[in-house]
């Protein structure tokens, strides 16, 4: 299995244990995102170290303020390191606003720009601003493989498969009771397009609710997941690990 989005920079124990806990669980891939520059080099740092772990580079919406020609030349840097393998996340969030909006709006065109420039896919994050989001998706990546992290949107789901490029990608919450419409959606995503992902230390699946995510736990989500569509947790697990690959290129 794949957790295909995890802040191992934000977890709490060490990241040997956490590699080791997922390996314990089949968790045999990991993509740890950065949300900062330096978060991002952190990553990068655990990437070189475990060879289960890859990195994704980027800043956060909710930490672009900010963001300039310096940040960008940055970010560029560390993003052409061979264990780099997405752009982000980036994108919109006006739920918190923790950064001024121009500044999201001038982050995320620029990450756009990156991963088009490096060909490497590009890494979502949006909340309360979907429409936005999609909007400049739509104008600015439409070349480039995108990846809806943590998918929230499930009202937008046929929008979003359109777009034969895009993939979908869910985390621990569509294991909450309240998550029908969520797991609806994922009904609906492709085999080929469909990731699971922890966004450890957040958003701990049903079970572990209350407690700090970690990769081990994306195998919970998996199998709730192949519970819902009514196939093996084998079956699921070659199917993610083929569409991650499609993906990733690794």
């Amino acid at each position: 299995m794949i957790d295909s989005h995890t802040h191992l920079h934000l977890c709490e124990p060490p990241d040997a244990e956490l590699v080791e806990a997922a390996l314990a669980a089949g968790v045999n891939r990991i993509v740890t995102v950065g949300t900062t520059p330096a978060g991002s080099r952190q990553a990068l740092i655990a990437a070189e170290t475990f060879p289960q772990v890859y990195a994704a580079v980027g800043c956060h919406p909710g930490d672009a303020t900010g963001f300039d020609d310096a940040t960008f030349a940055e970010l560029e840097t560390l993003a052409g390191h061979e264990r780099c393998v997405a752009i982000g996340e980036t994108g919109l969030d006006y739920y918190r606003n923790r950064s001024p909006a121009e500044d999201q709006r001038r982050a995320f065109a620029a990450q756009i720009e990156l991963a088009t420039q490096l060909d490497k896919p590009l890494v979502i994050h949006t909340r309360a601003a979907e429409q936005e989001t999609l909007d400049t998706l739509h104008t600015r990546a439409h070349s480039l493989k995108v990846v809806l992290h943590c998918f929230s949107m499930p009202e937008r789901i046929a929008e979003c498969l359109r777009q034969p490029s895009w993939w979908i990608s869910f985390a621990g919450n569509v294991t909450f009771p309240k998550a029908a419409p969520l797991r609806q959606a994922m009904l609906r995503v492709p085999a080929e397009r469909l990731l699971v992902e922890t966004d450890a230390p957040y958003l701990a699946p049903q079970g572990f609710r209350g407690k700090p995510n970690q990769p081990a736990y994306v195998a919970h989500t998996a199998r709730a997941l192949a519970d819902q569509r009514r196939i093996g947790y084998d079956e699921l697990e070659r199917s993610i690990e083929a569409a991650a690959a499609a993906l990733y290129g690794w």
